[in-house]
């Protein structure tokens, strides 16, 4: 069977079946350990389990056995749906939220490792088992150390409208305070056509000097996970005094971002992207979902989170694959790319009335292409995807990411850095913004990367790219470990 040209090289999944949220981030005994929503049956939401990879260094991964497992006729028989885990002296807990269909609430419990991730124990019982009054939804815990004490935050719904995260305190990770609700909000608009929402999953909690930022999943009741957001502000006597909300990603395919506190002071953070095609393609492919590359969050001086990737990826990178600096007034052809690719540029509209950017064409013909344009007017950059796939069952749209550094109404320069991994674009701006989306391409290779200038003016650029290598995974069998190339390298 020939290899599937959407399966990603450089981003972390299985070779088959679901994956959702990214889930038990933590560093333990010189590994990164990152789990995963994992179904081990099939590409579809159901059977919920924890997937589990861990790596040294952020490039060379190993794929261990399955960190939770639901438990017949327990707590979690129906899921072991999201949550985090902490390091604890010589073992690792995750916390979690145990699913039944038998009821709404999704009530925390844990397991325990005491063999850096290989092998869990679950609690067998709810740790918290009273769930505070006038909750409709429940589910999600953030578990983290702090001033000698340690915390946890729960994703919650009101029954009056609002959206909430809950707080709770312990001296032992074992007795649970419930300290209040420590941010409640009613729907708000947060960008164009979209809201805070009437129920958060995931929160999520990057703080620093006394400053933070809730780093929040909007879902809905009626039409499920929507977008990220994260409210930028400072704690108080267990409440947290939050200003303006803003969008966390800016694109349509990211979801459950979740942190993980280096031991080099850094927050990394990794996120779910998840398919943009229909579900019957799905189906024949085999998978769905991945999670996004690493990144590093960092709060910055005007509350805004800022998102770049983690440095470690710079060894991705192969040979320059494109080395281009130049001005057109109509297309240039840059050069060619891998379907695996990182590239960087600087695009200078040389008057207000041009809308020039980059094409990336993925058929020899030129109707297979994925655009990012510069809007001067607006101040934006636009990322098209209406032609990004000859085959209809896959999604389209475009969408926006705010360009901070380019005045509306100017021709300044835009910089941007763009990850592209087959079926994923992660795009990139100095300011921190992002913007995540899927794509398929069926035209074949090579891609060629173009530059395009449009309406009136020239458009200068320098580019850069290279291909990325796979990162390299070690795939857990029978007797022990087999020793993979990359993530596609398993049968």
């Amino acid at each position: 069977m020939p290899a599937d040209p959407h399966l990603p090289g450089a981003h972390l999944r299985p070779t088959r079946n679901w994956i959702n949220d990214p889930n038990g981030l933590a560093y333990y005994d010189g590994h990164y350990h990152v789990c995963f929503q994992y179904n081990p049956y099939g590409p579809e939401h159901a059977n919920m389990h924890w997937g589990h990879f861990r790596s040294p260094d952020l490039i060379t991964w190993e794929e261990l056995p399955l960190a939770l497992t639901p438990t017949m006729g327990g707590e979690d028989a129906d899921g072991c749906f999201s949550g985090n885990a902490v390091s604890d002296g010589d073992r690792m807990i995750a916390f979690y939220s145990a699913f039944r269909t038998d009821r709404w609430a999704q009530p925390v419990t844990t397991a325990e490792s005491r063999d850096n991730g290989v092998t869990w124990t679950p609690r067998g019982s709810l740790l918290i088992p009273e769930l505070p009054d006038g909750t409709t939804m429940y589910r999600d815990p953030y578990v983290w150390r702090e001033a000698g004490r340690w915390r946890m935050l729960v994703g919650s719904a009101l029954a009056d409208g609002r959206a909430a995260t809950l707080l709770y305190e312990s001296a032992d990770l074992e007795q649970w305070e419930y300290r209040g609700p420590f941010l409640i909000r009613a729907p708000h608009p947060v960008a164009p056509g979209a809201d805070t929402g009437l129920g958060w999953e995931c929160p999520q909690y990057l703080h620093t000097g006394g400053r933070g930022a809730l780093l929040l999943s909007v879902w809905d009741p009626e039409l499920g996970p929507r977008r990220t957001l994260f409210y930028p502000g400072r704690e108080q006597d267990g409440r947290f005094h939050a200003d303006a909300p803003a969008l966390l990603d800016h694109g349509p395919d990211f979801y459950a971002p979740a942190l993980l506190p280096a031991p080099d002071g850094r927050w990394l953070l990794w996120g779910w992207s998840w398919e943009a095609r229909d579900t019957e393609w799905v189906r024949e492919a085999g998978w769905a979902g991945l999670l996004t590359l690493p990144r590093e969050a960092t709060l910055a001086e005007d509350g805004s989170v800022r998102q770049q990737p983690a440095a470690e990826l710079l060894m991705l990178r192969d040979e320059r694959a494109v080395t281009a600096a130049g001005e057109t007034a109509g297309t240039a052809e840059l050069g060619t790319v891998s379907p695996s690719f990182d590239l960087t540029a600087r695009l200078e509209p040389r008057a207000v009335s041009a809308a020039g950017g980059l094409r990336l064409v993925t058929s020899a013909d030129n109707s297979e292409y994925l655009d990012i344009r510069i809007d001067p007017a607006a101040g934006e950059l636009v990322v098209d995807r209406d032609h990004a796939s000859l085959d209809p069952r896959a999604h389209g749209g475009t969408y926006r990411i705010p360009c901070p550094e380019t005045k509306a109404g100017s021709s300044a320069p835009v910089e941007l850095r763009l990850v592209v991994d087959r079926s994923v674009a992660e795009l990139y701006l100095p300011s921190g913004r992002t913007l995540t989306l899927r794509f398929y391409p069926t035209g074949g290779v090579p891609w060629r990367i173009q530059a395009r200038s449009a309406g009136e003016g020239s458009l200068g650029y320098t580019v850069e790219a290279w291909n990325l290598r796979p990162h390299t995974m070690r795939h857990m069998a029978s007797g022990g470990l087999l020793t993979a190339g990359s993530s596609r390298s398993r049968p």
